[in-house]
């Protein structure tokens, strides 16, 4: 009876152990990053936010920066690569899957793994490189290519008579599977300053396996310019048994290669030679809808935009770039621009620029996907292609990813703040506000929340106040409204003798840029600062040029609103344009080296992860100081 005990409780432990092996390797870890939500993420990883939440409760409520997530995979597995530690699996018949890099892990040791090319696995993650190939990384494994031939030896038979020659034919055979007639995998030659853990960390194997493969290490140190065995690892070796694989050994008479793939080898094999662009093509498909008829305020906004992008090109032309532009006229919502895809000059675009609509920026990252051209998303905030395809650029931030740049800059100008927020009943709360109460409060700061209305005056306010931090005032709206109402509480506070020991700061909205008109006075009187991804200063001479050269070539000036689309029009195409003219087919990698001193738009474009697109993650800040300056506040 005890035995049969024992038995059984020896089977449900191994059920238990399967169980919770087919569970790990049912899902991959994603570590959060800075702006992610879990509306991003899920769309990164095609699954749904219910998905993320089964595998992470309490993740609806909250999750934090450096958090690890269960991300559940997505499509079913038809072959299996075990890793050390048994968790992830090879991509088969059931298509992409994705891969959280471990430690010791390289790129080689996944081709092993998977049973892939580096190429292969490079070219599903354009934002893979040898620098950032590191622990906790996520990165798309592709689906293996089918191959149907087995390994086959030639055997020359008897074939028919042909006059009176006789020829031979090749008959393909199966070979016969081999055990591993040595335990080197591949040899390597020393490099200056390599190691015993370097190499054995760069192969994937233990410091023990090497020194076991290469008894003389027992005694001494790795020698520059020697060649030394690389064995297979105890996993590979069980892999191999298992799969009764072959493996091919190299003839006695075909002197053996040696081989050093480290990451960056690998990377540098599977990296195309960037190429210059002697003429950049480049279209603009933005819904002009004229038609002869009076423009509605949106089609003004996109013939100013078209404007700003011709003077770009005009400048451009003066550094000897040259261009060759298409113009299309997208239409409405409604229509399709596959007509306008489907012509045979986009083939052979460099870039394209817009289009603006939800339809038809699906259909333009189809087209990307398609044929690899990179197409710059000029105006919408939220693009889930971007998520996905390599070869889209957001210009317009996402509003977490925003937001998120926002608050790390707020807490570097404000180290020790102390926040009064003013809410106006019956008003929405703008979404940047519960972001930043949730910081405060994980940074143990304080801050108040007053109705904004007549009762709230100057006495109010200062009873909330701290001698020791950074006093912030802030609507919780960006509206006008509730600004005019606040704005001469606002000014008695900081007249007042009794706040003058206190420090005191507004803060605010870009919409706010549209209010000085009405309020400069009073926004350096009480020290104003405000974020934004647009600005531009008419005062400074960059901005004061283009003014005049606008009004020259246009006969009109340039409609204030935020932002200015035929300063925004400029930014986008000198930026993008300068960058193919400098770093050519290679300008998705070197986007980086960009130095431009924009007139309004600000760019620091980061992939959103390995196999994705570009988001725009700048912000800064607008300063009117109480000693009468405006400053614009780069934090990068």
């Amino acid at each position: 009876m005890n035995r049969l005990r024992h038995i059984l409780i020896l089977i449900a432990m191994m059920l238990t152990v399967q169980y919770a092996a087919a569970q790990s390797e049912s899902y991959f870890l994603h570590t959060v990053t800075k702006g992610q939500g879990l509306y991003s993420i899920s769309r990164m990883y095609g699954v749904t936010e219910a998905d993320i939440i089964a595998l992470n409760p309490g993740s609806d409520v909250v999750i934090k920066v450096g958090e690890q997530l269960r991300i559940p995979q997505k499509t079913q597995q038809t072959s299996q690569a075990s890793t050390s530690q048994g968790t992830q699996q090879a991509a088969g018949d059931g298509g992409q899957r994705f891969h959280t890099i471990k430690t010791g892990e390289t790129l080689y040791r996944l081709t092993v793994i998977y049973g892939l090319t580096a190429r292969e696995i490079c070219d599903a993650n354009p934002g893979l490189s040898a620098e950032n190939f590191k622990v906790g990384q996520v990165i798309v494994i592709p689906k293996k290519q089918e191959t149907t031939a087995e390994p086959v030896q030639k055997v020359t038979e008897p074939a028919p008579l042909v006059g009176k020659q006789q020829t031979e034919a090749v008959v393909e055979k199966p070979t016969k599977q081999e055990e591993p007639k040595s335990r080197c995998k591949t040899e390597h030659k020393v490099k200056r300053k390599e190691n015993i853990y370097r190499l054995s960390r760069m192969y994937g194997i233990t410091e023990l396996e090497l020194i076991n493969a290469n008894p003389e290490l027992k005694e001494r140190k790795l020698k520059r310019g020697e060649t030394i065995c690389i064995p297979y690892s105890k996993e590979e070796l069980l892999q191999m048994a298992s799969q009764q694989e072959p493996i091919k050994q190299p003839k006695e008479s075909t002197p053996t290669t040696t081989v050093d793939p480290t990451n960056e080898d690998l990377f540098a094999e599977s990296k195309d030679k960037a190429q210059d662009i002697e003429q950049i093509k480049a279209a603009l498909i933005l819904p002009f809808m004229l038609d002869g008829g009076v423009a509605t305020d949106e089609q003004q906004k996109m013939v100013e935009f078209y404007e700003g992008f011709l003077l770009a090109m005009d400048s451009l032309k003066k550094d000897g770039v040259s261009i060759d532009l298409h113009v299309y006229d997208s239409g409405n919502a409604q229509q399709s621009i596959n007509s306008i895809l489907s012509l045979p000059e986009m083939r052979q675009m460099n870039i394209i620029f817009g289009p603006v609509h939800e339809k038809h920026i699906a259909e333009a990252a189809a087209f990307a996907d398609t044929t690899g051209i990179r197409v710059v998303i000029p105006f919408d905030r939220s693009v889930d292609e971007v998520f996905t395809n390599p070869h889209l650029y957001q210009v317009n931030t996402p509003q977490s990813y925003f937001y998120s740049e926002v608050y790390d800059h707020f807490f570097r100008q404000f180290p020790h703040p102390n926040v009064i927020f003013f809410n106006t009943p019956g008003e929405e709360e703008d979404g940047i506000v519960a972001g930043l109460k949730q910081e405060l409060t994980n940074r143990q700061a304080s801050y108040t929340v007053l109705v904004a209305d007549t009762a709230t005056n100057k006495d109010t306010i200062r009873a909330h106040m701290s001698l020791d931090h950074q006093n912030i005032l802030m609507m919780t709206s960006e509206k006008s409204g509730s600004l005019n109402n606040m704005m001469p509480v606002f000014q008695l506070l900081v007249r007042d003798t009794a706040t003058t020991k206190y420090d005191v700061h507004l803060f605010g909205y870009p919409q706010y840029q549209v209010y000085t008109n009405n309020h400069l006075a009073s926004f350096y009187e009480i020290d104003t600062y405000f974020y934004s991804s647009f600005y531009t200063n008419n005062l400074l001479p960059q901005a004061v040029d283009y003014h005049k050269k606008y009004r020259r070539i246009y006969s009109k000036e340039i409609v204030n609103r935020y932002p200015k689309y035929a300063i925004l029009g400029f930014d986008i195409g000198y930026y993008f344009l300068k960058a193919l003219h400098l770093y050519g087919t290679d300008m998705d990698n070197r986007l980086g080296e960009m130095k431009y001193n924009s007139i309004q738009t600000g760019f620091k474009f980061e992939r959103v992860n390995n196999w994705g697109g570009f988001i725009n993650r700048k912000a800064f800040f607008i300063h009117f100081s109480n000693e009468y300056e405006l400053q614009k506040i780069d934090f990068d």
